[in-house]
């Protein structure tokens, strides 16, 4: 797998908030540009997370289909949150039209905590479980879930923090920059 994202993941989450918070800066955000552009940096970077999610599931032994599994089964509500956000963001004309849109999405059965509540939890739980497994077997650092648990818990503290959620995540997958090298087989003469 290339290396690609494993930093472009974490860094579109952190392009996420960054564009959020200036969105915010004039109290109108959303629906608009700087909605969609936000919503489109974040929705990215989930998909990005799959390979992620993959690379790691290659460093763990124990365990390591049923936390995969919920890992992809979060960042799945997370994909369909943001894409969600996005649609009907497209469809609305002003705030109270994307709130009363957004209400009629978690008004159906079992929406609000599937997409929005306990479905993408399930993908940050995820990730620091599969960084704790995946330190377990050394392939990433001792320091490495640590610092996953605390950029999946900043968000929970505040959405502001989202800049910074990207930039620990970032660097608690480092070390796997170090252990996802590809080798060429090295072809030996036939005797």
């Amino acid at each position: 797998m290339t290396k690609l994202p494993l930093v472009a993941a974490p860094l579109a989450m952190t392009a996420y908030g960054i564009t959020r918070i200036i969105g915010r800066l004039d109290g109108r955000y959303g629906p608009g540009p700087d909605w969609q552009i936000a919503h489109l940096l974040g929705l990215t970077g989930m998909i990005l997370f799959i390979p992620v999610i993959l690379t790691l599931r290659r460093h763990i032994t124990t365990g390591r289909n049923l936390v995969t599994a919920i890992t992809l089964l979060g960042l799945t509500t997370t994909v369909i949150q943001f894409t969600a956000d996005i649609l009907l963001a497209l469809a609305a004309t002003d705030r109270d039209a994307l709130r009363r849109l957004q209400q009629q999405v978690t008004d159906i059965p079992g929406a609000q905590l599937a997409i929005y509540d306990a479905g993408p939890l399930l993908f940050f739980l995820g990730i620091v479980a599969m960084a704790t497994l995946a330190a377990i077997t050394r392939n990433l650092t001792w320091w490495s879930p640590a610092t996953m648990l605390i950029a999946v818990v900043l968000p929970a503290v505040d959405l502001n923090l989202m800049p910074l959620t990207g930039l620990l995540m970032l660097a608690a997958l480092h070390p796997l920059h170090t252990t996802t090298r590809t080798t060429k087989p090295t072809l030996t003469p036939a005797r």
